[in-house]
């Protein structure tokens, strides 16, 4: 289900988490019935923004990078994910082949291939590195911060295969999110499982779909809970493309701008938040975290517009992008005293673990995913399997967790609507 593990928030549970916490075997049962319809991601990750009032996902990924901020307790919760996702899959797997990004020079991001391989070594598979980067050529050793030693290989194809010379795998996991286009060598691969699909890939993907397909989700789920559903849906608007250095679409996102905070502010008052209202406009697709804008008043975007000009003078091409106008959601959580929003990760229908992201520059209402940002790891709490005086278990506790891992299975389940709706590969029935 969903591991306990200790959050930073220590206060008196409110009425959206009790509420989640209360109807646990109601959620159990509904996304059991949801996975018997639908295929989960092979593997995702979910950034939460827990306002208090309103706990909602701002990203889901689709190829989680940073699997070495898991903590060495949650591997054994991984490693069961893993195999139960591999056995429905292909059952017969021997061989699995990981392809990471093209780049090497990051060792934060070796580190995180180096466990995905250990994950599905444990898992039972024969697991090599293989790589689609022109400039390897030869097997190549390279030595990790801890000591660790990862090799990246060359792809070999044939018709309709890849694997690696004398490696044959049954399936390939890719851990790249494609964001420059799918490599022609992926494409074509009838005889083997290619996960996740390329249509996962930012070069298709576009989280307008995503958040549209959670929308969808989190109205049902509403109805179950009793709750209204934009207690865990970031509202949204999109503009198709802009180009802010050239003045092209500037109305539409302003409009936009200014239709979504007046929104955002009914809800406000509905619901007596005192809390100043705000968006957040970014890329429709792509996960890096850059170019994300807080945008409090729709005079901020004259400052974006300046912003874009200045770093594009003239008649500089590549300036134009499809964005997204997202609901923002203050995060009210703290580690220390820097601002700090929960990130899950999940292996098909599971939820394996999680960490926070912990920015010491940023405010509750700005993108924490930026230069700066540093990873602290959840624990599991012991104290659950201990007996206390009187003879109460601590087991009764609430797992604060849990709320996480449900809204970040809601987004799960939301992408799994996502790939069905865009598989180009569909089956259609008239």
């Amino acid at each position: 289900m969903v591991p306990h593990l200790i959050t930073a928030l220590t206060g008196p549970i409110n009425e959206l988490e009790q509420r989640v916490i209360d109807s646990m075997p109601a959620i159990e049962r509904w996304f059991r019935l949801e996975w018997m319809e639908h295929t989960p991601p092979f593997y995702s990750s979910v950034d939460v923004r827990n306002a208090g009032f309103k706990l909602a996902p701002v990203d889901t990924n689709l190829f989680p990078g940073s699997w070495n901020q898991l903590t060495p307790q949650m591997l054994p919760l991984a490693v069961q994910a893993a195999m139960a996702a591999i056995e429905k899959i292909c059952p017969e797997a021997r061989n699995l082949l990981v392809i990471p990004e093209n780049r090497t020079d990051s060792p934060g991001y070796l580190q995180n291939v180096a466990q995905l391989v250990r994950i599905f070594h444990l898992a039972g598979l024969n697991v090599r590195v293989g790589s689609v980067n022109p400039d390897i050529k030869e097997p190549t050793e390279l030595t990790l911060p801890n000591g660790d030693r990862l090799t990246f290989e060359p792809v070999v194809r044939s018709q309709h295969r890849l694997g690696l010379q004398h490696f044959d795998p049954c399936t390939i996991l890719l851990n790249t999110d494609l964001s420059a286009g799918a490599p022609g060598i992926l494409e074509d691969l009838h005889e083997q499982y290619l996960l996740p699909p390329l249509h996962a890939g930012w070069s298709v993907r576009r989280k307008s779909h995503h958040f549209r397909s959670y929308e969808e989700v989190s109205k049902r789920f509403g109805k179950l809970l009793g709750i209204d559903p934009w207690l865990i849906n970031p509202m949204f608007n999109t503009c198709g493309e802009v180009d802010l250095a050239h003045g092209a679409g500037i109305e539409c996102l302003t409009s936009n701008v200014d239709a979504l905070l007046a929104k955002i502010k009914r809800k406000y008052k509905e619901y007596g938040i005192n809390e100043r209202a705000f968006v957040v406009v970014k890329s429709d697709n792509g996960t890096s975290g850059r170019g994300v804008t807080t945008v409090r008043d729709v005079k901020d975007l004259d400052a974006l517009v300046r912003k874009a000009r200045e770093a594009a003078p003239g008649d500089a091409a590549g300036t134009k992008a499809d964005l997204i106008i997202q609901e923002g959601v203050l995060t009210n959580e703290r580690i220390g005293k820097s601002v700090a929003e929960p990130v899950v990760y999940m292996m098909d229908r599971y939820v394996v673990g999680g960490f926070y992201r912990v920015h010491g520059e940023r405010g509750v209402d700005e993108n924490l995913n930026a230069p700066g940002a540093r990873y602290q790891p959840l624990e599991f709490d012991d104290s659950a399997h201990l007996l206390q005086p009187g003879g109460k278990s601590a087991a009764d506790a609430p797992n604060r967790f849990y709320m996480y891992g449900v809204v970040g299975r809601l987004a799960m389940l939301a992408a799994s609507y996502e790939m069905e709706a865009t598989d180009p590969d569909a089956e259609v029935y008239e």
